[in-house]
């Protein structure tokens, strides 16, 4: 595979995504966003009530972030995505996006034009118990602590043939971005 255009750092709410992410991206000079930024409101307003997203919520969702990162990967921006993307589903419309199709060309002559993402996906894992106590010290963020077994219940963790490495989140935030740009610089 060739080098990623773009870093997905993965896991349950509470595992460090959106942390490790910026300090990534702010290392490697590359552009950062957090996914939750792009929740529509009626999502927001869900999980404030602890409920559940279900797929219906998350696949427009996920198909707007495709489009933000095949944008800037088009114009050369390298990008680091914070995004839950707890399922293979998920992460396979981060990659080529709606139903993990890549979507068909609107122009005839338009059809090289790149539709998938060349993405290298880092899932932060850590314990129920581990990332439980993390959630309970988080202040001011719209995911209840209580929805974090529906993400654990949810999570499908990475694996061959999807371009990923694991990174434990018991480490620490230094030793876990050392290892991701040490990775980085072997691709």
């Amino acid at each position: 595979m060739a080098a990623p255009g773009a870093l997905l750092v993965m896991g349950v709410s509470g595992s460090g995504k959106s942390t490790v992410g910026a300090l990534l991206a702010s290392k490697l000079g590359w552009k950062f966003y957090d996914a939750d930024d792009y929740h529509p409101e009626e999502n927001r307003r869900k999980m404030e009530r602890g409920i559940p997203l279900n797929d219906q919520d998350r696949i427009p969702w996920l198909c707007t972030l495709h489009d933000v990162l095949l944008r800037d990967i088009a114009s050369g921006q390298h990008v680091v995505l914070a995004c839950s993307a707890l399922k293979k589903m998920y992460r396979d419309i981060l990659i080529r996006g709606k139903d993990g199709a890549a979507p068909t060309g609107e122009e005839p002559g338009k059809e090289d034009k790149p539709t998938a993402v060349q993405l290298l996906v880092v899932y932060l894992s850590g314990s129920f118990a581990a990332i439980s106590g993390r959630l309970l010290q988080r202040k001011g963020h719209f995911m209840p602590p209580e929805l974090l077994q529906s993400q654990f219940d949810t999570l499908e963790p990475p694996c061959a043939p999807e371009n990923f490495m694991e990174v434990s989140v018991d480490r620490s935030l230094s030793e876990i971005t050392a290892t991701i740009l040490d990775t980085l610089k072997m691709n």
